[in-house]
């Protein structure tokens, strides 16, 4: 018996020091153990079913190292749950990946869109007068031109041909720009209070072919100022068909013939002329530009020539100056 306890000691013996050899591979650790004799007294640390509480021996990495004899709780045979298992289905192949469209654009919307106001450049408000304005400043214009003996009919606030005829006669007058617009320099001029200066003594009317006015003198002084249209200096063909240049000829006349409605030759209509030269008159016209434009007669609005037979300002053998 004492030879089976020797050598179930010797046994023991090499199963400890085979448990230092590998514990020796996996760390310096320093294990103690007894003799033979020793071992009879206090079970050998192998053989406890209890870690021992040494801290040096039994750390988490060596205790991870060593497979021990007693089951730990992670080895137990309560079965960790696991998920419901599931039926494997074959690998779905991955979808060839489909090219992104391009983004058309957005579709016209149905709606009409109100287009942006454009800006409009602001002007300033005008301040001349033309034909075709009316009101309070065209009576005073009015006024202001019949009061310097410019002939314009009855002043009533429009804008019209006579007014117009008035207003060329006050330009041209004034040496000013013909075109009928009452500007600031026309202003200017009418409030100078312009009038031309006539060369015939006593009464007459003289023709300033220059400045394409006809003025009605009485006493050597100016009392009416017209609009005419003279001789256009252009060729034509006269009533008998001959050549013959479009001129006012220029000198001392007297009215020799008046006829108290229309003319009519090939040359066209003239309305109650007072002839003074020959088939030269003063006649009315539907046409009396601020320039030059007859055959040679002194044109007048038919308004004027009316005027003037009404207040007998060309009797027969009254004078006549073409200057």
């Amino acid at each position: 018996m004492a030879r089976s306890s020797s050598t179930r000691a010797a046994t023991t013996a090499a199963a400890l020091t085979a448990a230092v050899v590998l514990l020796a591979g996996c760390g310096s650790l320093d294990v103690s153990w007894t003799s033979a004799a020793e071992t009879t007294a206090t079970p050998a640390p192998a053989e406890s079913s209890t870690p021992s509480t040494t801290p040096r021996t039994t750390p988490s990495a060596l205790a991870s190292s060593i497979p021990s004899t007693t089951p730990t709780p992670s080895d137990t045979a309560t079965p960790t749950p696991s998920a419901t298992p599931t039926t494997a289905t074959a690998p779905t192949p991955s979808a060839t990946p489909t090219p992104t469209p391009t983004p058309k654009p957005p579709a016209p919307s149905t709606t009409p869109t109100r287009p942006s106001p454009t800006p409009t450049a602001t002007t300033k408000p005008r301040t001349s007068l033309i034909r075709g304005d009316s009101g309070p400043k065209v009576l005073a214009l009015q006024k202001r031109l019949e009061q310097l003996g410019y002939w314009l009919g009855a002043p009533d606030g429009a804008y019209g041909s006579l007014t117009q005829q008035a207003v060329w006669a006050f330009q041209k007058s004034a040496g000013l720009k013909r075109d009928g617009v009452v500007g600031p320099k026309t202003l200017r001029a009418l409030e100078a209070g312009i009038r031309p200066k006539a060369t015939l003594s006593g009464d007459g009317v003289e023709i300033d072919l220059d400045r394409q006015i006809l003025l009605v003198v009485r006493g050597g002084s100016v009392r009416t100022i017209l609009n005419t249209s003279t001789g256009s200096g252009e060729e034509y063909t006269s009533t008998s068909g001959n050549r013959a240049l479009a001129k006012t000829p220029r000198g001392s006349f007297t009215v020799y013939r008046a006829v108290d409605g229309t003319v009519t030759n090939t040359l066209g209509e003239l309305w109650r002329p007072r002839f003074f030269n020959r088939g030269i008159a003063v006649h009315g016209s539907q046409n009396i530009p601020p320039w030059p434009d007859s055959h040679g007669c002194a044109r007048l609005s038919n308004a004027a020539i009316d005027m003037v037979w009404a207040a007998d300002l060309m009797p027969v053998g009254s004078r006549v100056l073409v200057r």
